[in-house]
């Protein structure tokens, strides 16, 4: 049955939902699907029930009841790699059901890895980073990867600064030096490579740099968009990847952008990075701040009150570096007065923060970041020009001028070329259609999807 759905869905799908962290289990008539938590639990009762009702019929002949469960002990499951004592890291089945399990596989050992020649401080793991709707997807695929090496290759993970990417490259790097001993690995980032290319071209020690990067089981490289017009170094690691891809080694990379928008680094290296699998992180949502916040609480051993933690998650929104700096000043401020922490105190202690946190959008900041990112001429949206060029990103703009600001309907249609509030509600049922049909907008280079539209154009309000 697994196989049956391996083929339906494709095998890198496959391995990330259906690996060593979801089990089957069949008995009574009733598929039983545990999964480690609820994100893994929605996702696949939303995108593969129609998937695993054919692999049943598939393989049994006939339909059958699916049950959907969440399952603790998968949470902390061992991949296939574990499986030096005979088994395979997943849970015992029930009594009396058949255990659908994914395929042995040799285990890989593994030895000290080298980071960046002798740098000894601590890297992050990823039992440690907390993993919600905006991350759940790089979380899974970077726990893949460190558990099955050269099975999801290339991975790159991109997105805004301080959302987590470093993180999950530091806890990929740990997981492979903890899972696979024997092989050996390097962290760097695009400024260290870059340093230690050129470093070895001007020293002649040319051949040594490219044995140890090529001749390494795990490359991860950080902060790729660093490479931008940098032509040598961006054709030693077009070389280098080549090398790596050719013998099965995993390369885990990361940047503050897709492929589709690293197109500095030449067409050669983004192509081989659309090849493998590439993850989005957005900035954490506000169930993923709250853990967050607790999670930092408990490492900074500070007591705080269920309020308190509400307050910070729910008033600081950008990143996880801002939610710690909030934690910083807040222990500070409580130790310097000798009052205890409540919300009060927080109000106080974080409102210089708040406020930069909270600037206003306004309707002129999303009719530039519109026009930045559609190849529009300054002011255009406010033209009544009824072209698709112009009156799409028009739409567009006033929808997110309904989502980001309090401006009434009657103040966004002056603003956007003297319209009715009508219009500016047909807009915004116009754009909720596109976004349910997946349609592509037209830009200056070529068509890109709404939703990663907004992406952009958000991506553009929140860098001011």
């Amino acid at each position: 049955m697994r196989d049956a759905l391996a083929e339906r869905v494709g095998k890198e799908r496959f391995e990330l939902w259906f690996g060593a962290s979801t089990r089957l289990d069949f008995g009574g008539d009733v598929l039983r699907i545990g999964v480690p938590n609820r994100f893994f639990l929605d996702w696949i009762r939303a995108n593969f029930r129609q998937q695993i009702q054919q692999a049943c019929l598939d393989t049994l002949g006939a339909s059958v009841e699916l049950e959907f469960r969440i399952d603790a002990t998968l949470a902390s499951a061992p991949g296939p790699t574990a499986a030096k004592n005979g088994s395979n890291g997943t849970a015992k089945p029930r009594a009396g059901a058949q255990r659908i399990g994914p395929q042995q596989r040799p285990a890989q050992s593994s030895s000290p890895a080298a980071v960046n020649g002798t740098s000894r401080r601590k890297f992050a793991t990823l039992n440690s980073f907390v993993s919600g709707p905006s991350n759940a997807l790089a979380a899974a695929s970077a726990a893949m990867v460190a558990r099955r090496p050269g099975e999801m290759n290339p991975l790159l993970i991109y997105g805004p600064t301080s959302v987590g990417k470093t993180h999950l490259l530091e806890g990929v790097f740990t997981a492979s030096r903890r899972l696979h001993r024997q092989t050996s690995a390097i962290y760097l980032s695009a400024e260290q490579f870059t340093t230690e290319f050129l470093e070895a071209l001007r020293g002649s020690g040319l051949p040594m740099f490219r044995r140890r990067c090529r001749g390494v089981g795990l490359l991860i490289l950080d902060d790729l968009q660093f490479l931008a017009g940098k032509r040598a170094t961006q054709v030693e690691l077009l070389h280098t990847a080549e090398a790596l891809l050719r013998d099965g080694r995993q390369l885990v990379f990361a940047s503050d952008r897709p492929p589709a928008e690293l197109v500095e680094l030449g067409p050669e290296l983004v192509t081989r990075l659309q090849s493998g699998m590439v993850c989005r992180i957005e900035p954490p949502d506000y169930e993923t701040r709250l853990q967050i916040v607790g999670q930092m609480a408990q490492r900074r051993e500070m007591s705080l009150s269920e309020d308190v933690r509400n307050f910070v998650a729910s008033r600081l929104t950008n990143h996880a570096r801002e939610l710690a700096g909030a934690l910083c000043r807040l222990q500070a401020t409580s130790e310097a007065l000798g009052r205890p922490i409540t919300v009060s105190l927080a109000e106080e202690a974080l409102a210089e923060m708040i406020r930069q946190s909270a600037r206003p959008v306004r309707l002129p900041d999303i009719e530039k970041a519109v026009c930045d990112v559609f190849g529009l001429e300054p002011a255009s949206l406010q033209t009544g020009g009824k072209a698709k060029r112009v009156s799409h990103p028009r739409m567009l703009a006033m929808w997110l001028a309904r989502k980001h600001t309090r401006a009434a309907l009657s103040e966004i249609g002056r603003f956007f070329g003297r319209r009715s509030h009508s219009t500016v509600i047909s807009a915004q049922k116009r754009v909720d259609g596109w976004m349910a049909g997946g349609q592509p907008l037209r830009l200056a280079a070529g068509t890109l999807d709404v939703d990663e539209a907004i992406r952009q154009v958000e991506r553009q309000l929140r860098a001011g």
